[in-house]
């Protein structure tokens, strides 16, 4: 930098990523993030996920309530229905709701 400027440590990780971004597209950090899941998921197993996911739904339902829940599915559903109209729903609820079975 010029001109006595300093470059801190969060500049110059954002203009890493931009150069990166430039050379090799967007593509690659997609790739990217399934390769480190992948290695997460042979590390610590599958259930790590439902385990980081369940605790990260905690800490926001302690942060924020259940409110904040409601709020997010009614959001979802206002966008689902514009997306699908409203017979995705009907579609939806005669498949039924339970999990598919692990094989």
């Amino acid at each position: 930098m010029s001109d006595g400027q300093v470059l801190t440590v969060r500049e110059a990780g954002r203009r890493g990523g931009r150069k990166v971004k430039e050379l090799y597209g967007h593509e690659h950090y997609v790739k990217m993030g399934q390769k480190g899941g992948q290695v997460m998921a042979t590390t610590h197993g599958k259930d790590f996920y439902s385990d980081i996911g369940r605790r990260g739904g905690q800490a926001v339902k302690e942060r924020h309530g259940t409110e904040f829940f409601r709020e997010m599915g009614r959001k979802g559903g206002g966008s689902t229905k514009e997306r699908y109209g409203s017979d995705y729903f009907s579609a939806m609820g005669k498949r039924g709701g339970a999990a598919r079975r692990k094989q």
